[in-house]
């Protein structure tokens, strides 16, 4: 597990960014993409970018059950706005938010298919406070694969910022698995804030456990973990040079 500490969120972000066009340059076709305030300044790079997506296939991790992609809080909706109307792709993939209200398990079944039919080459991801990467709260098996995940109240009132009303979060979303995760052959976390410091302590330095579901990245092989200084304020001193 690589650790890059940058001094603030934008450049951060940019570094981040540099990783993905050199994935991409090195071949990379499948993108694994995360939604939430985290990703925003590094698809905003993108988009000020000359890199051409038309080859690329994107996969995102999670969406909201009962929430339609012209939505404007689906995460269908999120990607459009963010990155593929700048930057159109040749096939996006997100989970199925609207079938997934009567039928959970095939639309989870529906995108175990799509990610084993396009192998992720580089996975984005953020980190919750609590350890989580996507959906996945503590307590998840490192061997799940996409599934219907029931918000904690947690994850409801973090995620609350983005409606008009708490009561207007949904209650459950689809979300890659980790083991999902775990099937990337590149993996990128970045997080930033002192209120992520605890988590990516635990993400970098703790036991591997599944009370904090970052922690299984120890074990993957081609990790980077970006963090602006205020997220990197737990790391021990060997991460602080």
């Amino acid at each position: 597990m690589k650790v890059i500490i940058t001094s603030d969120k934008s450049n951060g972000s940019k570094k981040g960014f540099e990783i993905f066009e050199k994935s991409i340059a090195n071949g990379a076709k499948v993108i694994g993409l995360a939604t939430g305030s985290t990703p925003v300044a590094l698809y905003q790079e993108w988009v000020k970018s000359d890199m051409d997506t038309s080859n690329l296939t994107s996969i995102n991790l999670d969406e909201y059950v009962g929430l339609a992609p012209d939505n404007d809080q689906s995460y269908h909706y999120f990607m459009q706005k963010y990155l593929f109307n700048e930057k159109p792709f040749k096939k996006t993939y997100v989970p199925d938010g609207i079938k997934a209200i009567k039928d959970p398990e095939g639309a989870s079944d529906d995108y175990n298919k799509i990610i084993a039919e396009n192998p992720i080459d580089i996975q984005l991801l953020g980190i919750g406070r609590n350890g989580h990467i996507a959906f996945n709260e503590p307590g998840t098996s490192f061997d799940s694969v996409t599934h219907e995940v029931k918000l904690t109240d947690n994850t409801i009132k973090a995620n609350s910022r983005f409606f008009d009303n708490i009561d207007d979060v949904p209650k459950t979303a689809i979300c890659m698995g980790i083991a999902n995760i775990m099937s990337a052959k590149e993996i990128v976390v970045m997080a930033f804030g002192d209120n992520k410091a605890d988590a990516v302590a635990k993400m970098v330095e703790g036991p591997v456990t599944e009370d904090v579901p970052a922690s299984v990245l120890q074990q993957h092989q081609n990790v980077t973990v970006i963090v602006d200084q205020a997220a990197a304020s737990k790391l021990s001193a060997k991460y602080q040079k």
